[in-house]
């Protein structure tokens, strides 16, 4: 890090902002397989909470690597970086530090890389939420949207998730939802449901 600059603090506070705005920032860390549901999911809740005029915003981990992390590849330290720069990196927690409720959709596979998001945003003082979006790998693999599992069991892609990668499903997340038992409505309505009962949401 450069050492000849000086952080500039701003004149709103957060609680101001907060205020304002009648809301307080969180980040609600969706992460699961390729084909889970993760993005669908991310979508349809970005559509509810904006309709009840709470400022919101989605990262979705394929859009972030058209631009941010483009140089990324997917090789265990690509992964990490690419996690690191949407947690660490300040992106999500920016958005939820200008009160704005951040929605991410990342396969994220590691767990540590997910706790050290978690411990940036507590050091913060920003609530991070992480969902399990959960579907047995003979569901995602059906699914295939994209036909990667194909590829991937073909050997055309190297250290795929669930495959030739491993996932490492979140031990105690805020949130599960198991989405070959669960409609999309049914996922947003549970994670409404949280950010209500939490106090997130008014």
């Amino acid at each position: 890090m450069a050492t000849n600059i000086t952080f500039h603090p701003g004149s709103v506070t957060k609680e101001e902002r907060d205020g304002l705005l009648k809301q307080k920032g969180v980040t609600i860390w969706l992460t699961g397989l390729s084909a889970s549901g993760k993005s669908t999911i991310a979508c349809a809740l970005e559509q509810h909470l904006l309709h009840l005029h709470k400022f919101t915003y989605r990262l979705d981990g394929d859009n972030i690597r058209f631009g941010l992390n483009k140089d990324l590849g997917f090789d265990e330290k690509s992964r990490n970086e690419n996690i690191r720069r949407i947690g660490e990196g300040k992106v999500a927690k920016l958005f939820s530090d200008a009160s704005a409720i951040t929605i991410t959709a990342f396969i994220s596979p590691y767990r540590q890389d997910r706790d050290v998001a978690r411990e940036l945003h507590a050091k913060a003082t920003i609530p991070f939420i992480e969902v399990f979006v959960d579907a047995p790998l003979s569901v995602v693999e059906e699914r295939d949207p994209k036909g990667l599992y194909k590829k991937a069991r073909a050997g055309e892609i190297k250290e795929f998730t669930g495959i030739s990668a491993p996932y490492e499903a979140p031990e105690k997340p805020e949130i599960h939802i198991r989405t070959d038992e669960t409609s999309v409505v049914d996922a947003v309505r549970k994670i409404t449901d949280y950010l209500v009962t939490n106090g997130y949401l008014s």
